[in-house]
């Protein structure tokens, strides 16, 4: 009887312990966060001028579900956009994901997908999307951080492929497409392996 309560009090011990523990063993929590420039290549008239830059956070466990990102601003560069969405700080609605994985050699890899949707503001339409999804792992980035602490992402790049749609598109046959890349904290943007 002795030993099956000293079995039982162990066992509590162990699931006690492991409910405390928010952190499974051997994972990393990689942030990120900052400005972001996105350079789009593609697309024909207003849908080919939608470089803009963003600030956002993501905190991740590695190798967990994609969790939200933490947008705090976005800004168009270009007057041409002003077709789907207004320039500069804008009413235009912000939202996405993101995958991290850390690897044991520091780079950090993953997914992302990032949405902008059009409000209604300075003549611009309600309702207009540029949806943004990388390639798979096509998120990068050096990690300083050591499992299981954590860490930063720095010179991160996402590079992938962008869609939009809405009433800016009428009559654009095929709807606009083509590819992005963008970079964390950096003034020229390049995917990765190329010159900075």
């Amino acid at each position: 009887m002795k030993i099956l309560a000293i079995l039982t009090l162990v066992a509590l011990a162990v699931v006690v312990w492991a409910c405390g523990n928010n952190l499974p063993p051997n994972t990393v929590e990689p942030t990120t966060s900052g400005n972001w420039e996105a350079q789009l290549v593609g697309g024909t008239g207003p849908a080919s001028q939608l470089n803009f830059v963003t600030t956002f956070s993501v905190i991740n466990i590695s190798g967990g579900a994609a969790v939200p990102l933490d947008i705090t601003g976005i800004s168009f560069f270009n007057n041409s956009a002003g077709a789907c969405f207004s320039v500069g700080t804008n009413s235009a609605i912000a939202n996405g994901t993101a995958t991290i994985t850390v690897q044991s050699n520091g780079q950090a890899t993953g997914n992302m997908s990032f949405g902008i949707t059009s409000g209604a503001v300075n003549g611009v339409a309600a309702g207009n999307s540029l949806t943004l999804t990388s390639l798979p792992n096509g998120f990068t980035g050096n990690f300083t951080g050591t499992t299981p602490t954590a860490g930063n992402i720095s010179n991160g790049v996402v590079v992938g492929s962008w869609t939009l749609a809405g009433p800016c598109t009428s009559g654009m046959t095929p709807a606009p497409t083509g590819t992005f890349v963008m970079c964390q904290g950096t003034t020229t943007c390049s995917p990765p392996g190329s010159a900075r």
